[in-house]
């Protein structure tokens, strides 16, 4: 395993004005990010409030740093369950998308608005069967009591 080495010539003027170590250090940087990536790095630290020697606050984190494939590699996936990151139920898009293209067509005046009239009344007249069955019910314990 190699480590970081750096450049001889980090400050040595370039004839075009530049720092010769520039693209080195770029290819280097590079280097790294891909190895760790591909590795994966682990960082894990915690910060404690203590006030008296009571511990009031603790806050424990774990950071892994890895590319998609070393995730995947190690069991790590979620973001491909997430409903957020992942698009959610495609049954509930569905339907979201047929509620906007009706409201779209109410708006443009390509379709009649539901006939809430005509919705209340059969459920005025639903509310009216329940109550007849309701003191008919009534009626009849109070017979049989």
């Amino acid at each position: 395993m190699s480590g970081i080495v750096p450049s001889s010539s980090g400050n040595a003027a370039a004839p075009g004005g530049a720092l010769a170590g520039a693209s080195e250090g770029a290819s280097n940087l590079a280097d790294v990010l891909e190895r760790v990536l591909d590795k994966g790095i682990v960082i894990v630290g915690d910060i404690r409030v203590n006030l008296l020697d009571i511990e009031l606050l603790t806050i424990r984190l774990r950071l892994l740093v890895a590319g998609v494939d070393t995730a995947r590699r190690i069991g790590i996936d979620w973001w491909e369950h997430d409903p957020w990151l992942s698009g959610g139920d495609e049954n509930r898009r569905a339907e979201l998308e047929q509620r906007l293209d009706r409201i779209e067509r109410l708006v443009a005046g390509e379709e009649e608005p539901p006939a809430l009239e005509r919705e209340n009344e059969q459920l005025r007249e639903e509310v009216d069967r329940l109550r007849r069955q309701l003191t008919s019910g009534s009626e009849q314990r109070g017979a049989d009591g």
